[in-house]
């Protein structure tokens, strides 16, 4: 895979995070089922972190919630730590 690939897959991740994000918002407003903690975390996991704490601050949602919280920050400064250490290599 070359490197543009990678980064238009990350950032497709990241905007569909974003969604995601904005649609339990949304879903959470109205009244309506909600998507799972567990599924957020998991685009997060996957890539999405970056969308992911975008959204947070965007749309006010999931600023407070705990352990959600934690766990994408968790998350966020695991690839931030893997991303660095692979730069220095």
């Amino acid at each position: 895979m070359t490197a543009p690939m990678v980064l238009a897959g990350l950032l497709a991740l990241n905007l569909f995070t974003i969604l995601r994000f904005w649609q339990d918002k949304r879903h959470a407003i109205a009244g309506e089922r909600r998507i799972a903690e567990a599924d957020l975390l998991g685009l997060a996991m996957f890539g999405g972190s970056a969308g992911a704490l975008l959204a947070r601050r965007l749309f006010r949602h999931k600023t407070r919630k705990q352990p959600f919280s934690a766990l994408l920050f968790l998350i966020a400064a695991l690839q931030l730590a893997a991303m660095t250490a692979l730069a220095i290599l």
